[in-house]
Parts: C-alpha cells; structure tokens; sequence
C-alpha cells in the first residue's frame, strides 16, 4: 500500500515550500429546508397550490378552512395542510478585507477577488431551476435575447442554496449532469446558447407570408411549384414537409423537457422548470398533431409527480402583426394582419397548455425577458401542500386505460387567485421504476444520479494537476465504508472483496467525453481488516483529460460480492495552462509529524491512511486540528537568479459567508528548479472554539513580475469541522 500523491508531499519536503499558519471563525448553523413532495398514491393525494392577490403578490397566511378541494367534482376532506417557504434569506453581499500594501510591492488590483464556489449537500438546496432554452424552437432575434436576460439573472438573482441548471433543447440527453451553484459553469452554459440552423423557427419570428418551407427551397428539394417528389411516390407539398418538419422538432423539445423532468423527481420539494421558446404547435391546421399532443400529456403528468411546475415565455415579446418588407406580394387587404395573429396563437398552444396544467404561468406581449424570469422563479418560492384521502375507486382500472382525475383547489377568500395542478392519472407513485438487471445497467443509472446515491456510502475528491513530461490529468480520491462490502473468507484467515470502478466526464455540453473503468481487489487481514471496517478504505485512480473546460467527474463504484452499488460526483475545472499563472487543486489533509514518503508517483489502488478522517477524499477534521495543504504554481515569473515575485494569502468561507482573511506573504522558491512547476505548501490551525459545520479555503497566489493581467490565480478546496 502506498501514501497518496507521495511526488507532491515528497517535492514539498525536498525543495522547502513556504508554510504559514492562519486563523479559524465561528458562524450559525445554516437553515434547513423541510423536505416536501407531492404525493400520489391509495392512501394519499398531495397537490401544491400557490395563492395571490388581486396585485400578483404571493399569500402566505391562510388556513386549511380557507381551501376546499375536488376531485372530479366531489368535494374531498383536507387531512394535512402546510404552507412551504423555499426562497432563501438573501445573504449579505461579501465584503473582504482590504489586502493589506506590502512595502515594496504595488497595490493589488482594486478589482475584489471572487469567492470560491460552493458543492451543496442535497439538504441545502432551497431551489432547484431548470432554465430550458429551446434552441429548437427560438429564432435568431430571440436567441440573443435570451442569451443577455440570462447573464444578468445569474449576475444578480442566482443565490446560495439555488441549484441551477442552463439546458438546451437541442444539446442532446446529457443536459441533467449541468445542474451546479457555481456560477462560472452557469455562464459557459449561456455562452454555448447559439441560433441553430435545425430551429423550427427562422432568423426572424414570423416567415413571410405566402411564402413555402424556406428550408426545402434552399435544399433544392421542393420544385419550383412547391411541390416536393421523392423517387416514385405521389407528390407531397412542400407545406406538408414544413409541418412534418415542425412537428419533428417539437416532439424533441418534449423530449429534452421530459428528460429534465424525470431527473429533478428524485430531488426534494417544488421545482421551477422556465421554457423560453417561441413555437410549440398543438395543431396542424384544424386537427391535431397526435405526435406532440401524446408528448404534452405524459410531460404533464410526469412534471406533476416529480414536484415540477412549468413556466412558459413567448421570447417574441410585445409582437406588431402589421405588414413588413418580407412580405411583399402579400394580401394588402389587412387579412395578412390577422393571418399573422392567428400564426402567433397557433404557435403559443402547447407553451399554454404546458403552464396552465402543471400550476405555472405563460407569459407573453413582454419584452422583458429578465424580469419574467425573475417573476416565474419567484413564484415558486412559496405554496402549499394540501393532501386529501383520495376515494376508493380512485385507482381502478376496469377498462385498462388510464384515467385523468381532475383535481380542483379553490379558495373561498374572495379577490385570491389559487393556482395548482389539474389532476393525475390513476396510477399510484408506487408503481416504481424495473430494477436493473445487469451490472452495466445498474453502473449506468448510479452515474446519471443528480446527487451522491446508492447502497455504498462514496466519497468523491477530483483533483487537477499537470507535470511537464504528462501533460494536464485528473485524479480521483475515493472514501468509502469498508462494511458496505461483501468479503469472503479466506483459507489463509484473510478477508477477501472485489470492486469494479466506473469514471465518466462529462463535458461543457452534457456528454460524455471520456470513460475509465478499473476492478480493484482488496484483501485484508487481522488487525488491518478491523481497523478498515472502523474507518473506511481508501482508493485514488487517475482519469484522463485530453482538452481544457468545466467537467463533471462521476463514479459508479460496484461490489461484486453483494451486487451494491455507490455512486459520487464532483464539478472540476482543467484550465488552459499556457503561459496564464495557474494553480492546481488543493491537496488538503491533517498535518502529521510522521516522517514524509519517498519521492516518486503514486499509482493507483488502496491507500494507506495516517488519519481516517482527516486525510485527502474525507476532508473532516477536529476543533484544534491543523491543516497541511499542498498546491502546484504553473508559469510563474522568476528573475536571473530564479527568484519569484509570488505573494499568497488565504480566505475561509462558511455557509458563503467569509469569515476569515490571512496576511499576505512572500514565497521563497530559489530552491525549485522549474519555475514553470512550482510546488507550495501551507498550514492552517483550527481554533478549539471553530464551531462545526462546512468551510471553504481559498487560496490566492498574486506574481508580481508578471506583467500579464492574469497575473493572480486562486483555487479552493472544502471541509468539514466537527468537534
């Protein structure tokens, strides 16, 4: 067994990094969020309901004789009533302090360091927001509309315990794996919203009038009379191909909605999902278009049992219908006018159908797009949960299809508005999911897991590093309980146990870039087996990253023995390297006085242990303890005589809060030979008094013999306080 990253802690004893104590806060206790869901099933029916007033202004203080509820009709018995509150207490803006001049040195740049970001536990989020592009049905006007509106959400409304995700229609299945707080991968998200020539919809939000499938023509296959003819089949009109088309795409949209849907119904509490889009037909002239009227109905009734309610924005705005150059040739009579309008309505359907039968709102003829935003997110911030004992006959299924139960909430209160769910269909939530069959299926749905899942209690720890020789990789840090396995016993006395390990990455678009896989064989004996079953095991693997960009790093780990299963996941940046000042992740771990491995690279497998809490993948440490972190400086300046300008400093975060701001110091790295590389090291001493509960060190390191303006880099690690 061997000591993980024994080359990092090896080069920090060899070359003799600064270290430097700094200090510890105390802080409150953050505010949990009650866990609410709705409910369908014999016993119980559990719907939400949001009340306003005659202003729009949500109501909070009413009392279960206040409602009456119906179900196809028939009053029902209110047996639990609740009003919950999801909207979290608007944190106070950071205010760090000044970094104090250094004589000798320049000013640090007025420009505040940003905070580092935040991996939430699945009991602090607040919120959960899905803003779903419809890159598949926006035009190129609208595109950059929503491109800007959402920039400044983000900027000025996304706050701690909101748990975002920025999901295009067109981007494929991987969408679910971008739901983060980090706000820099929130805005990579917006930067990839581009027009796409597969949209539905064209470089403006109304075709001209009169005109055919601008597509085909451009193809070169309609004919010149609009009339499309494929090998020896009748004619088809080109109007009818435009349709096809449109409905194509639009079971699509559906499709990427419903993925979301599905995703966010294992998470707690009322999700907000916001479609921006202009174009969702319902109808195909007089009739309607069965594909995507089936695909409205079960996203539906799939968003009403996952807790979703759907919010829906016309991204045209406030529409003139009147004539434009466009459309000359046009009926001048002022048919074309209405013609258009009613183009509008047609387009607008499915957008109406969707809000109003999930309990959200459509909105339209509005050219703030920021502002509805904000409106339909803070409409879920506060409802209630009103449940009732549903009738016996509710669940029977005679004919063998299934039945939409119409659910009613009204308010008695006159001058209040009540909006909820238009029912279920009569299926209980309890008919559950097939269970996987197959390891790979089981590895498969542990890895698309929103959170941390599964029988084996993982621990996940993605670590950033680059070697001159090796170029840019990825490390794994896994922690797991030791008694979650199954070990058979062996002829010699020892303990015997075989885990598979499964990594993804996924990248900026939600698809999966790279995959590893590995099985690793544990055996363990007397002393060391007891001892491993009393902290855990230890494991590290090595992932590869061919090119720069935001990840998600998921692991499925699978025990051959019981056939459980575990899975984690972390967000990790690989930066562009170059010749930018850059650091790697932090190495964080309980500072020992045993004696430092020998140098050399580390491999993967079991890791031996000083500390079963305190080491790199756990990151839990004791009021008192002292902290050791380790961390590379790539492309730092240095002078003929090789010395640095480097100057560091910490800050320590908790519940988004800075609580604590070190000194800056100068490091010394003349005893380093590649400047390009050099390794750092610190020590950080909790106070007996720190209170427990999550922090964040941040680490910033300034050169100022760089000349560049990315001349400061910072990185952050968390951990736990526990007394």
């Amino acid at each position: 067994m061997m000591r993980f990253f024994a080359f990092f802690l090896a080069w920090a004893t060899a070359f003799g990094p600064a270290s430097f104590s700094q200090g510890q806060v105390t802080q409150p206790l953050p505010n949990q969020t009650p866990e609410n869901v709705i409910r369908v099933n014999v016993n119980l029916v559990q719907m939400d309901a949001v009340v306003t007033d005659s202003h729009g202004n949500p109501v909070a203080n009413l009392k279960p004789e206040d409602f009456e509820i119906l179900q196809d009709g028939k009053p029902q018995k209110i047996t639990n009533f609740s009003f919950i509150s999801t909207r979290p207490a608007a944190a106070p803006p950071n205010q760090p302090k000044p970094v104090a001049q250094t004589k000798g040195y320049p000013i640090p740049p007025a420009k505040p360091i940003s905070p580092p970001p935040f991996t939430p536990k699945a009991s602090d989020i607040h919120r959960t927001i899905a803003l779903v592009v419809d890159d598949l049905g926006l035009s190129f006007e609208s595109i950059v509309r929503v491109r800007n509106s959402l920039k400044k959400y983000v900027d000025t409304q996304v706050q701690p315990g909101d748990l975002v995700a920025i999901v295009r229609t067109g981007a494929g299945m991987g969408s679910l794996q971008q739901f983060t707080t980090d706000k820099r991968l929130l805005y990579a998200a917006i930067d990839r919203i581009k027009y796409t020539i597969m949209s539905r919809v064209g470089i403006g939000s109304f075709e001209p009038l009169g005109s055919r499938d601008l597509a085909e023509v451009a193809s070169g296959q309609a004919s010149a009379g609009g009339v499309l003819k494929a090998g020896g089949d009748p004619a088809i009109g080109a109007g009818e191909i435009a349709q096809l088309r449109t409905s194509v795409f639009s079971v699509g949209t559906l499709g990427a909605i419903r993925y979301v849907v599905d995703g966010l119904r294992e998470l707690p509490g009322r999700k907000t999902v916001v479609l921006f889009s202009e174009n969702l037909q319902l109808f195909n002239g007089n009739d309607p278009d069965r594909r995507v009227l089936e695909g409205v109905h079960n996203l539906i009734d799939a968003a009403n049992r996952a807790s979703v309610v759907i919010y829906t924005i016309d991204t045209r705005g406030l529409n003139d219908y009147g004539l434009t150059a466009a459309d000359a040739g046009a009926d001048p009579t002022g048919q074309s006018s209405s013609q258009r309008a009613g183009q509008a309505f047609d387009s607008q359907a499915g957008l109406v159908m969707l809000a109003q039968q999930t309990g959200g709102l459509f909105y339209q003829n509005n050219n703030d797009i920021l502002g509805q935003t904000e409106s339909a997110v803070n409409d879920a911030d506060g409802y209630y949960l009103i449940a009732y004992h549903p009738p016996a006959d509710t669940f029977d299924d005679k004919t063998g299809q299934p039945k939409f139960r119409n659910v009613k909430v009204r308010v008695k209160t006159a001058g209040l508005t009540v909006r909820s769910r238009s029912g279920f269909l009569n299926h209980p939530d309890a008919v559950a999911e097939a269970p996987a069959r197959t390891p790979a299926e089981q590895i498969r749905r542990a890895l698309y897991s929103p959170f941390n899942s599964g029988a084996i209690h993982l621990r996940l720890s993605a670590l950033f590093t680059n070697f001159a020789a090796k170029g840019s990789f990825v490390s794994g840090l896994l922690h797991f309980e030791t008694r979650d396995l199954h070990f058979t016993d062996q002829p010699d006395g020892s303990h015997k146990a075989l885990i598979d390990v499964v990594a993804v990455t996924f990248g900026e678009q939600g698809q999966a870039v790279d995959t590893s896989t590995r099985s690793f064989i544990v055996t363990l004996k007397g002393d060391e087996y007891q001892k491993a079953l009393d902290d855990g095991l230890f494991f590290q693997f090595q992932h590869p990253v061919k090119k720069p960009g935001y990840y998600q790093l998921r692991v499925a780990l699978r025990d051959e023995g019981s056939q459980q299963i575990g899975s984690a996941n972390q967000f990790i940046e690989v930066p562009d390297v170059g010749k930018a000042l850059t650091l790697s992740s932090l190495i964080l771990e309980k500072e020992t006085t045993a004696a430092k491995p020998a140098a050399g690279e580390g491999g993967e497998g079991q890791v031996a242990q000083q500390d079963p809490k305190g080491n790199p993948a756990l990151r839990i440490f004791k009021q008192g303890d002292s902290l050791h972190y380790v961390y590379q400086i790539l492309n730092a300046g240095a002078d003929s005589a090789r010395h640095s300008g480097l100057e560091v400093y910490t800050r320590l975060f908790r519940d988004a809060q800075q609580v604590y701001e070190g000194k800056p110091m100068p490091l010394q790295t003349t005893s380093q030979r590649d400047s390009k590389h050099l390794v750092a090291a610190g020590t950080m001493k909790l106070s007996a008094q720190m209170q427990p509960g999550d922090y964040v060190l941040q680490v910033i390191v300034t050169d100022k013999l760089s000349g560049d303006k990315h001349h400061i880099a910072t990185q952050s690690t968390d951990f736990e306080v526990q007394q």
